[in-house]
C-alpha cells in the first residue's frame, strides 16, 4: 500500500513539473551591457523575476500558449514580448533609453526659454516683470539676455544686427501684427500687452521652427495661461495710473481679464523732461482670456484694446520753434486658439487672430491717418509615432490690407497694399537617444503680392555631452516680405532672406545654467532705396546684402548664495549691411559692437523685501558726420545705465513697489542730429539726441484678493 501511494504522489509531481515552463534571459542594454534590477513578468499574472547583477532572469509558469513578457526598468523603455511562453527560453532582450525622462538631450540653439515648466528655462515667469530695468515690459526683461541690443530710443528687440521689423511676436502661436504703439522719434515704444495673463514665453534668437514664418532674426512666442490655479481680484494704484484685474474659475471654464491706464500728466508736474508737451500721454488698455476645456482639448479666446494719445513738440536743430508731434492711436487685436487629442496619437492645434489697428499722426502742418486689417488662420497637426519619432504639420494664411493717407498744404495722398501670404510646414522630431536629437524640417511660403514661393529648410541637431551639458547645431533659411514702409510705395519687389547658422554648448547644474553660442547670418534681397526716406519718388530694388556674426554668452546661479539670485549676458556682435539708403556695407546705426546685461535680486527676509538691481553697458554705435567723408564712421560714447527696484510685502497680499531707471543718472546719448544746411564757416551744427528724461521714477501699491490668502503680486511686478 505504502509503494502504491509513492507511485501516486509521484506522478502528481511529474505531471505538474511538467505543467510548468521555465521563463529565461538576459536583459542588456544598447551597449550589450547587462542591466540588473530589471522587472520582467508575464503580462496579467503574478509569475515573473528581477534580473541579477550580470542581467540574467529565470522563472517559472503554468501559462500555456501566447503570452505577453513585460520587460519594464527605470529610466529605459518598457518592452513586451507577445510568443509562445514555450519559446520565451534563453531570450536576449536589448532595452533602449527613455528618451522622455528629465536627462533626455533638449534642442536649444537659438532658443531661450521664459517659463516655470521647462528644464531648460533660463527665465522664469517672476523673471519677466521683477528685473529692475524692464519697467514691466516683457522686451525690457528679454534685453538683459544675450544676442538683443540695447537701442535706448526705440524700445523693440534689436536681434543679432536685424533691425526691429525682423522679430515677430505669436500670442498661443497666433501672430500679432502690431505689438507695438508708435511713437515719435527718439521715445521707446512699449509692447502693448501686459505679462499679467502669460505664463510661458519662448524667445528665439535663430534658427527657430519651421512652424514659424516671416520673421528674418527672430521670433517670440507668448503662451497665455492654461487654467488659472484659484479666483482672485488685483488692484493696482501707481504714480502713472491704475490697473484692475480679476480671474473667475468655474468648472470647466475660467475668465481673466486685465484693464489698465495710463496718464502721465501727474508725473509730468513733478519730474519734467525734454519735450514740452501740450497733451501729456493718456493711454488705456484691457485684455481678457476666456478658457474652455472640452473633452479632449482646450479653447481659448483672447482680445486686447489699448487706446492712446499725446501732442507734443521736440527740440529740433533745423526748426527755431521745435517739431510738434500728434498721436492717436487705436488697437484691437483678437485670437481663438484650440489645442486637443484626436486619437490614436494625433493632436490638433488651430487658431485665428484678427487685428485693427487706426493711426492718426500729425506732424507740423502734414497729417498722416492708416489703417491696417490683418488676418492670420493657422492648422496644425500632429502625429505620435513613438516617444522617439513625432511628425508636425500644417498650412496657414496671412492677409493684410494696409492703405493710409497723406495729407499736407499742397498734396493729398493715398497709397496701400494687400499682402496675402499662403505657407504650408511640416516637421519631424527624432531622438535617436537620450544623447542625440534632431529636428528637420520644411516651410514654403507662396506671396501673392510678388506672385513668387520661398522654400525654406530648417535643421537642429543636440547631443548630449555628459549628465548635465550638451551641444546643439542649427541650420536654416528665413524670407520675410518688406515692412509697410515700403510696401505702401512699392510692391514690384522680393521677399528678404537670411541664412542662419549657430553652434550652441549649454551647462545646467542645480540652479546654474551656463549657455554660449556662435552664430552666422547671411543676408540676401534686402531693400534698398534712393531718398533720405522712402516717399513717392523714391526707387526702389532688391538687391541688398549683409552679414551678422558674433558671440554670445550667459551665465545664471540662484543657489550658491541664500535669497541670491543674479545673471550676466555679454554678446560681441559683427556686421555689416548696405540696405536701404547706404551708399556701401557698413555697421548699422542700431547696432552696438559689445552688449553688456548684469542682474541681481535679493530677498531680505527681515524686511519682507525683493531688492534688484539690473546694469546695462552698449558701446558706441555708429553715425554719420556731414564734416566728415566717411559714411557711419563715428561713435556715440557707451551706453550705460543702473536700474534699482525695490518690492516690500506691506501684508501677505499688499505691496508696496518702487523703482528708478538709470539711478546714477549718466548722461547718456542716443545720436545726434545735424542741421540740413552748414553755418557760416561751412561747418554742419549738431545736437545730442539724448532720452527724454535721464531718470525715470515709479511707485506704485498692489492688493491682490484671492481665496487662499496668501498669493500676491511680485510676479506681476
Amino acid at each position: 500500500m505504502k509503494q502504491h501511494v509513492i507511485l501516486i504522489l509521484s506522478l502528481i509531481l511529474n505531471n505538474f513539473i511538467l505543467a510548468q515552463t521555465t521563463i529565461s534571459g538576459k536583459v542588456i542594454d544598447t551597449k550589450d551591457l547587462p542591466i540588473a534590477s530589471v522587472n520582467v513578468y508575464l503580462e496579467g499574472t503574478y509569475d515573473g523575476a528581477t534580473t541579477n547583477e550580470q542581467g540574467e532572469f529565470s522563472f517559472t509558469t503554468e501559462e500555456k500558449g501566447t503570452q505577453v513578457l513585460v520587460i519594464s526598468f527605470l529610466s529605459y523603455e518598457t518592452k513586451s514580448i507577445t510568443e509562445d511562453v514555450s519559446k520565451m527560453n534563453k531570450l536576449i532582450i536589448k532595452l533602449r533609453d527613455d528618451v522622455s525622462s528629465l536627462d533626455t538631450v533638449v534642442i536649444s540653439a537659438g532658443t531661450f526659454e521664459a517659463s516655470d515648466n521647462s528644464k531648460v528655462s533660463v527665465l522664469n515667469s517672476l523673471d519677466v516683470v521683477t528685473t529692475a530695468s524692464a519697467l514691466g515690459d516683457f522686451v525690457g526683461a528679454l534685453q538683459t539676455l544675450p544676442g538683443t541690443s540695447n537701442v535706448a530710443e526705440d524700445g523693440r528687440l534689436f536681434v543679432r544686427g536685424g533691425s526691429a521689423d525682423e522679430t515677430q511676436i505669436f500670442i498661443d502661436g497666433i501672430r500679432v501684427f502690431t505689438p507695438f504703439s508708435p511713437t515719435p522719434n527718439n521715445i521707446p515704444t512699449r509692447g502693448r500687452y501686459s505679462p499679467f495673463l502669460f505664463d510661458g514665453i519662448t524667445f528665439s534668437t535663430g534658427g527657430y521652427s519651421a512652424e514659424y514664418g516671416q520673421a528674418l532674426s527672430s521670433v517670440l512666442l507668448l503662451n497665455t495661461i492654461d487654467e488659472p490655479d484659484q479666483e482672485k481680484t488685483d488692484v493696482g494704484v501707481m504714480t502713472l495710473g491704475g490697473s484692475l484685474g480679476n480671474t473667475q474659475k468655474w468648472e470647466k471654464s475660467s475668465l481673466s481679464i486685465n484693464a489698465t491706464y495710463i496718464n502721465l500728466a501727474p508725473y509730468l508736474e513733478v519730474f519734467d523732461d525734454r519735450n514740452d508737451w501740450e497733451n501729456p500721454y493718456q493711454g488705456a488698455q484691457g485684455e481678457a482670456v476666456f478658457r474652455q476645456q472640452t473633452n479632449s482639448g482646450l479653447l481659448k479666446f483672447y482680445a486686447a484694446f489699448d487706446t492712446a494719445n499725446f501732442k507734443l513738440t521736440q527740440e529740433d536743430i533745423n526748426q527755431t520753434d521745435g517739431l510738434q508731434f500728434q498721436l492717436k492711436n487705436n488697437n484691437f487685436y483678437a485670437n481663438a486658439s484650440y489645442k486637443g487629442i484626436l486619437g490614436n496619437d494625433w493632436s490638433l492645434t488651430t487658431g485665428l487672430s484678427y487685428t485693427i489697428a487706426d493711426t492718426d499722426i500729425g506732424i507740423e502742418t502734414s497729417d498722416i491717418t492708416g489703417r491696417e486689417n490683418s488676418l492670420h488662420a493657422k492648422v496644425k497637426i500632429k502625429k505620435r509615432f513613438s516617444s522617439r519619432f513625432k511628425l508636425n504639420f500644417g498650412v496657414e494664411q496671412f492677409l493684410t490690407d494696409f492703405s493710409e493717407r497723406f495729407q499736407d498744404v499742397n498734396i493729398d495722398a493715398t497709397i496701400g497694399f494687400n499682402n496675402n501670404i499662403t505657407a504650408a510646414f511640416t516637421e519631424a522630431d527624432i531622438i535617436f537617444s537620450k544623447s542625440l536629437a534632431l529636428k528637420a524640417g520644411v516651410r514654403l511660403d507662396y506671396s501673392s503680392i510678388f506672385e513668387t514661393s520661398n522654400f525654406a529648410p530648417r535643421l537642429s541637431l543636440a547631443y548630449k555631452t555628459s549628465k548635465n551639458s550638451q551641444m546643439s547645431l542649427a541650420y536654416g533659411n528665413f524670407f520675410q516680405n518688406p515692412n509697410s514702409n515700403v510696401l505702401k510705395f512699392e510692391t514690384d519687389l522680393q521677399a528678404q532672406q537670411t541664412s542662419h547658422y549657430i553652434f550652441n554648448y549649454q551647462y545646467v547644474n542645480n540652479g546654474k545654467i551656463f549657455r554660449t553660442e556662435l552664430y552666422r547670418k547671411d543676408y540676401d534681397n534686402l531693400v534698398k532705396f534712393d531718398t533720405p526716406l522712402e516717399s513717392l519718388n523714391t526707387n526702389f530694388t532688391s538687391n541688398g546684402d549683409g552679414f551678422a556674426q558674433g558671440l554670445d554668452v550667459f551665465w545664471r546661479d540662484n543657489t550658491s548664495v541664500k535669497n541670491l539670485d543674479y545673471w550676466a549676458s555679454y554678446s560681441y556682435l559683427d556686421t555689416e549691411r548696405n540696405d536701404g539708403n547706404f551708399p556701401i556695407a557698413a555697421q548699422p546705426s542700431f547696432a552696438a559692437k559689445h552688449n553688456l546685461s548684469l542682474v541681481t535680486k535679493y530677498w531680505i527676509e527681515d524686511w519682507k523685501s525683493q531688492i534688484g538691481l539690473a546694469y546695462s553697458f552698449a558701446s558706441g554705435r555708429p553715425y554719420t558726420n556731414p564734416n566728415t567723408t566717411q559714411f557711419l564712421g563715428e561713435r556715440t560714447k557707451a551706453f550705460n545705465n543702473l536700474s534699482f527696484n525695490w518690492a516690500y510685502l506691506l501684508s501677505q497680499q499688499k505691496i508696496l513697489y518702487f523703482s528708478v531707471n538709470n539711478i546714477l543718472g549718466f548722461n547718456n546719448i542716443n545720436g545726434y542730429q545735424y542741421a540740413n544746411t552748414p553755418n557760416a564757416n561751412g561747418v554742419f551744427n549738431r545736437r545730442a539726441l539724448r532720452p527724454a528724461a535721464d531718470q525715470f521714477f515709479f511707485v506704485g501699491f498692489f492688493w491682490t484678493i484671492s481665496e487662499n490668502g496668501t498669493d500676491n503680486q511680485l510676479d506681476n511686478l
